[in-house]
């Protein structure tokens, strides 16, 4: 099931999120960034053993930043046992990277559906046939699921799987980082403090 508690309650300053919406618009429109919206995940499951892998971001605002997956992934576990993740976009032309941490809670069904919905249909097949990370004995048992999917909702719209949703990243920290000449590069941070609310900090390099 996806995560309903609210970790970080406490919204993004609307600074920082001007600066991120800047910023990822540019990345966005530049010719020479391939998937600007691709951000590296990491987790930790109940012992505290990390993971990270990349995932595309699908909205943000000033609660979070989101993305969707199988809830089963083991992305999804690790979230389910210990919920909170970090999250770093890296803009290599634009010398910019922005690294995110906080709560994770998770989104609500009308938001999954949403989504779901945008997706093409043979992504929605494929969130159907998928046992996302578990161990695939032959590549002909996925074919043979995702063909019997298909069958299955060939006359109509395919529905949101119920161990397909999505989770919101809801910061307590995020840090702008700007590349500089002889590595004096400028480090900017928002921190959710509990005693202070959110502060704006310069970092050394």
């Amino acid at each position: 099931m996806p995560l309903q508690s609210d970790a970080s309650p406490v919204d993004l300053p609307h600074e920082a999120v001007g600066i991120f919406s800047t910023w990822y618009k540019a990345a966005m429109t530049d010719r020479r960034i391939d998937d600007a919206n691709a951000m590296a995940l990491a987790t930790a499951d109940e012992t505290g053993l990390p993971s990270c892998r990349m995932v595309l971001l699908k909205s943000f605002d000033a609660r979070g930043f989101v993305f969707y997956t199988n809830l089963g992934s083991r992305k999804g576990c690790d979230l389910q046992a210990n919920p909170r993740a970090a999250l770093c976009f890296h803009w290599s032309p634009l010398g910019r990277q922005v690294r995110i941490e906080g709560g994770v809670t998770g989104v609500t069904p009308q938001e999954a559906d949403s989504y779901f919905a945008s997706r093409p249909r043979s992504s929605q097949i494929g969130a159907w046939a998928s046992r996302q990370s578990q161990r695939l004995e032959s590549p002909s048992i996925l074919l043979s699921r995702i063909a019997s999917r298909t069958v299955q909702f060939a006359a109509q719209p395919v529905p949101r799987p119920d161990f397909w949703s999505g989770y919101r990243v809801r910061p307590d920290r995020v840090e702008f980082w700007s590349e500089g000449s002889f590595r004096i590069h400028h480090r900017r941070v928002f921190a959710l403090s509990a005693d202070d609310g959110w502060q704006s900090l310069e970092l050394f390099p």
